[in-house]
């Protein structure tokens, strides 16, 4: 008998995002979530926390070269950078392939997420043994109130505004990030689906906004996120979001899945619905809530 399993991640009850599993290679609950490991026929193997997609073989390359290599290549020589969240290592791996960089500060609360991501995640957690990472297992809200002036770019990669996450996304947090920033250093986060998630995607670009003076969300494609269509918002006290490195984007080009100069430039491209979205408008899509 063949067994037909499906898994299904629903999204406030309204729509979600279903893969058939062909095997449950982990499951466990850390002391802040549950994490799994499935390995499915349409996205190899999927890592989930608390029944949610975190990141999986397939698509991961559209998400960690996009909040890497955009506010990277924006920094005029990022050698010291901080990734909050961000226990599945792809966010690293895509860092460190800046030749500029010095050192990566990994800041996770759950070092379970890291030691299932070595295991079982090697293409994405392959980097996590470079000597220049150096990994803390830390509340993020507690680590970056510590950190003034220390850092040239600093990459929010965090889950959801709920559970674990849910300090990573306040007015005060955003304003310790500023505080940690050297002179000229600049700040990427991911700031949810301005599809499926409207009502946070507003309320962060609003936080941002009060923290800083540049506030640039950049938008590209995440087949296994809700709406499959997700964000980012880059963040500075006056540096924009262009390629300061035209022959390290170039070398960069030769390699990356996804990014290239002109999707560099494309991502920016807002949406009027989204520019609705950013001016605090009332929902603009019938039926996304």
């Amino acid at each position: 008998m063949t067994l037909d399993i499906w898994f299904t991640e629903k999204h406030k009850d309204q729509q979600g995002i279903s893969v058939k599993v062909k095997n449950v290679l982990y499951s466990g609950q850390s002391d802040f979530q549950k994490i799994d490991v499935i390995d499915t026929e349409a996205f190899g193997k999927v890592l989930l926390l608390d029944e949610l997609f975190m990141t999986t073989e397939k698509d991961e390359f559209f998400y960690h070269e996009m909040i890497s290599h955009i506010p990277l290549l924006a920094h005029r020589c990022p050698e010291r950078v901080l990734v909050i969240g961000g226990g599945d290592g792809g966010t690293i791996r895509e860092v460190l392939n800046h030749p500029s960089v010095k050192e990566v500060v990994l800041c996770e609360i759950d070092k379970a997420v890291i030691d299932v991501s070595i295991k079982y995640f090697p293409s994405i957690a392959c980097r996590l043994d470079d000597p220049r990472v150096k990994i803390n297992i830390e509340d993020a809200v507690e680590y970056i109130k510590k950190q003034k002036n220390s850092f040239d770019v600093v990459l929010i990669d965090s889950t959801d505004p709920l559970g674990p996450g849910v300090g990573l996304f306040t007015e005060d947090f955003y304003t310790n990030v500023k505080n940690s920033l050297k002179e000229g250093g600049v700040m990427a986060a991911q700031t949810e689906s301005p599809i499926a998630c409207q009502k946070e995607f507003q309320l962060i670009n609003a936080l941002l906004n009060k923290v800083f003076s540049v506030v640039k969300p950049y938008f590209a494609p995440v087949p296994t996120y809700p709406g499959a269509y997700w964000s980012w918002t880059f963040c500075s006290m006056g540096v924009l979001p262009e390629i300061n490195n035209e022959n390290l984007a170039i070398e960069l080009e030769k390699t990356a899945i996804y990014y290239n100069r002109e999707i560099h430039k494309a991502v920016f491209a807002i949406p009027n619905y989204v520019k609705r979205l950013i001016e605090n408008k009332d929902t603009v899509i019938p039926g996304c809530n």
